[in-house]
């Protein structure tokens, strides 16, 4: 989640257990800095490109790693403050809070956390909720600066408090029954269109959680349909798009390829741009700004050769998107204009006319 989300979300959890013995304003801060401080491993010097994007979210959000280190932070804060130095069950209950909402709150984007490192590395992302999504923080962002001008705890801020804290967290919990509403309606829609996918996820599209974008991986195509919950399936738009310009054999040539492969479940395309061999992770970001491309090799006189592994950026707003966005919240049908050419039909057959085209050898 974006760092204004965890600060806040830290701010308020620090608050509620602390906002009584501290007062609001140092509670605020103590949290919201402590909940800011597992996005540290950014800083971490990792060894290339690769591993700073799969082990991100790693053993700083590890729940037992935060357990472990709880002590060290709550007892440092105990010294700090002299109100908590008779709560040392209270503070240490609060560090652990503040440093666990962080980790559980990353695991509902998709990026995926390792929520257990190191006893079980795999990373969790439920995908229900965008990254920036105003309306789970605005409610804890104003009630964060409420608490920065009050010293002391009073029942109209602790209601305030509360108030937030509940709102957001159902907001979350529509999120994960709304991810479900939307993969179950494009599923139902393939099947109908007589296709049946390997694999499909749904995560919604940017700074809501009324409009979603579903990918379904099929072989060597995947279709995105685009599913505005506050419509029915006469408004979901379909595209196929096909997942390797190059053979797939070619992904054979190094480790980088394995480690990109596995971080992203499945979900990838291989590309090949100016003799630049490109894995893409699906997921996230929008067709075709996704926010992760990695070069992993690239041809050369000899043929194809391992390169980099290096990022390469893409631009992520394509012309019309706004708008486009804009009428999916609101449950209006529209076809977005930079995938306009691959636009299907959801009915029988006409996906499977819509084949990817061959891709080309290594």
């Amino acid at each position: 989640m974006d760092s204004v989300s965890q600060f806040v979300l830290g701010a308020g959890v620090g608050m509620a257990v602390l906002g009584r013995r501290m007062g609001p304003a140092k509670a605020a801060l103590a949290g919201g800095l402590l909940g800011s401080l597992p996005d540290a491993d950014v800083f971490w010097p990792f060894d290339d490109p690769i591993d700073r994007f799969v082990l991100h979210r790693g053993a700083t959000h590890s729940l037992v790693i935060q357990a472990l280190v709880t002590p060290v932070f709550a007892e440092g804060l105990m010294r700090l403050s002299r109100p908590l130095r008779d709560a040392r069950r209270r503070t240490y209950l609060a560090v652990y809070l503040v440093f666990a909402t962080h980790a559980l709150l990353d695991a509902l984007t998709i990026y995926g956390t390792q929520l257990f490192w190191p006893i079980w590395k795999e990373p969790l992302g439920l995908g229900s909720v965008f990254i920036i999504d105003p309306l789970y923080t605005l409610p804890l962002l104003v009630v964060t600066l409420w608490g920065f001008f009050r010293r002391r705890w009073t029942p109209r801020f602790g209601n305030a408090l509360a108030g937030a804290l509940v709102f957001s967290t159902a907001y979350l919990g529509w999120g994960a029954a709304a991810q479900q509403i939307a993969q179950a309606r494009a599923t139902q829609l393939l099947a109908e269109a007589g296709v049946a996918p390997e694999r499909v996820f749904a995560t919604p599209t940017p700074f809501n959680s009324l409009f979603w974008r579903v990918v379904a991986v099929d072989g060597p195509r995947y279709v995105n349909l685009y599913v505005p919950l506050l419509a029915g399936a006469e408004a979901v738009t379909a595209y196929v798009h096909p997942r390797y310009t190059v053979a797939p054999e070619c992904l054979a040539l190094n480790g980088a390829a394995e480690r990109l492969i596995a971080f992203s479940k499945g979900f990838y395309r291989l590309d090949a741009v100016n003799g630049e061999l490109i894995l893409i992770d699906l997921r996230m970001g929008l067709t075709p700004g996704y926010s992760f491309r990695f070069v992993i090799a690239e041809h050369g006189r000899d043929g194809l050769r391992e390169a980099g592994p290096r990022r390469v950026f893409a631009d992520r707003e394509a012309p019309g998107d706004w708008g486009w966005l804009a009428d999916g919240i609101l449950g209006r049908k529209a076809v977005r204009p930079v995938e306009a050419p691959q636009r299907v039909e959801l009915r029988p057959g006409a996906l499977d006319a819509a084949r990817a085209p061959r891709p080309i050898g290594c």
